[in-house]
């Protein structure tokens, strides 16, 4: 597929570090200096003739973006050999994503969230379909958005909400009724943007 040759190339290419700060550069992290490791599996998976993006929305009583629209994954923990080992582990365990399924391509650069996390996305290629198993404690809902969609720079646009006492602007990129937004939807638009050129 043309895109999976696109997506490989664009994973050579150097970048930046990218943040949630980063369409807000006068406003000091509150967590400066607390980074906790962390991972994301962006996986990509053919359904319908397409190449779809696997997205989680997040179980509503979580104390980390509850309800937000997410990749799997969550915290490098001391047991994983690795940030890709990590994303394969929590895609296990958030949707049932066996990690023999997944041909890992490579990572994106980190990314800086506002609760602290240094998230490493990981991007990787689901060859065979797969049943999915939510762990209801997680994950509401399963997503699977167009890859044409989410790499298309034109479907982004930067909104701002109010937060810790003032406003912070932030990317978003909707897809139908749902609303991706904040680190979502940055490291998708670091995909496309790298893709784009």
């Amino acid at each position: 597929m043309e895109q999976i040759t696109q997506i490989k190339a664009a994973l050579i290419k150097a970048g930046r570090v990218s943040s949630d700060y980063d369409l807000n550069p006068d406003v000091i992290p509150v967590e400066q200096g607390i980074k906790s490791p962390a991972a994301v599996l962006i996986a990509l998976m053919e359904r319908d003739g397409l190449l779809s993006v696997i997205l989680t929305k997040r179980a509503q009583h979580l104390r980390h973006h509850p309800g937000q629209i997410a990749f799997p994954g969550g915290k490098v923990e001391s047991d994983d050999a690795s940030a890709e080992a990590a994303s394969l582990r929590e895609a296990y365990e958030e949707i049932g994503l066996p990690p023999e399924n997944v041909e890992i391509f490579g990572g994106l650069p980190e990314h800086l969230t506002v609760t602290g996390f240094t998230v490493q996305p990981i991007l990787g290629f689901v060859h065979r379909p797969f049943t999915p198993v939510l762990d209801e404690g997680e994950v509401e809902e399963i997503i699977y958005a167009p890859l044409s969609h989410l790499i298309d720079p034109t479907k982004y646009s930067v909104q701002r909400r109010q937060f810790r006492g003032t406003y912070r602007k932030y990317y978003t990129v909707p897809y139908g009724p749902h609303y991706i937004w904040g680190a979502t939807a940055r490291m998708t638009l670091g995909l496309a943007e790298r893709i784009s050129g």
